[in-house]
């Protein structure tokens, strides 16, 4: 699933291609695509029409296209989700299933989703964030993130650190992929007690996982499959600078040791044994 720095870069494209444009027509092509929003299809199309586009914002994996009539167009990606800004005359996407052109006749935007987690809605927004979503956290990029409150939170827990940093009320945009990069930097096991954790291990790991957030921002994202795309259908590179996601076997770049695979919430987690030593006392 997209993580941060994939959602932000597909919001920069957006805000790059949008701003200003007013929508002229939307098209479902699959009601489940729009499943979240209360009206059904019919009225998401409705209240879209004749809207105009004034910002491209995120929280976390959620982004969001502000409307000149205040209420605010919630995205998710899902999965396998696409928010693509293409040529009008480019011929349909297989997996198409939200169509919006514009009064200026210039690029399309599609959503694209080839298995359908993902969902579009119209919500209302209160301080500027969509109401579905208020009660997630902000990100560790985010001016306004304090550092303070979420070492005092996670202290609080009784958990493993990597669970902490996956729950979307503490921090938002972390997953899998930048869990395990973030914790590897930092030289902690993902099962560690958080209240075993000092100040500065916490300390040590915000400033890891944001140096990760913000090279793999700058690759474009990550993408192991063609369904990780920008807006423009490119895809990311930061798959080559990883140092742990994925990499059972292999040998870790500070000390040789091969990275180890171990089962986690229905996934996995990868780290060094050497590097990241499992706590006597662990929470899985």
């Amino acid at each position: 699933m997209p993580e941060l720095p994939e959602v932000e870069v597909v919001r920069l494209g957006l805000e790059r291609a949008l701003v200003g444009r007013t929508i002229a027509t939307v098209a479902v092509g699959h009601p489940r695509a729009v499943r979240r929003h209360a009206g059904g299809a019919a009225d998401f199309a409705a209240v879209l029409v004749g809207q105009t586009i004034v910002a491209a914002s995120r929280r976390g994996k959620y982004l969001w296209l502000d409307l000149d009539g205040g209420a605010v167009l919630l995205g998710h990606l899902g999965m396998s989700g696409q928010l693509l800004v293409v040529a009008a005359d480019k011929p349909a996407e297989t997996h198409l299933r939200v169509r919006f052109t514009f009064s200026d006749a210039g690029r399309e935007l599609r959503f694209v989703d080839q298995r359908t987690f993902g969902a579009l809605a119209v919500v209302k927004a209160a301080c500027g964030v969509p109401e579905p979503i208020a009660h997630i956290a902000r990100d560790i990029v985010d001016p306004e993130f304090s550092d303070g409150d979420f070492v005092a939170a996670v202290r609080r827990r009784r958990t493993g650190i990597k669970r902490a940093l996956l729950d979307q009320s503490l921090v938002s945009g972390i997953g899998n992929i930048y869990a395990d990069e973030s914790l590897w930097r930092a030289r902690l096991h993902y099962a560690r007690p958080t209240e075993t954790l000092t100040r500065g291990e916490l300390g040590r790991l915000l400033e890891a996982a944001r140096g990760v957030l913000t090279e793999a921002l700058r690759a474009g994202g990550t993408s192991f499959d063609a369904l990780y795309v920008s807006v423009n259908g490119e895809s990311g590179l930061f798959d080559r600078s990883l140092e742990v996601y994925g990499r059972a076997g292999r040998p870790c770049s500070r000390c040789g040791t091969p990275i180890r695979r171990d089962a986690f919430m229905n996934r996995s987690s990868f780290t060094c044994p050497r590097c990241q030593p499992r706590p006597r006392r662990a929470h899985s």
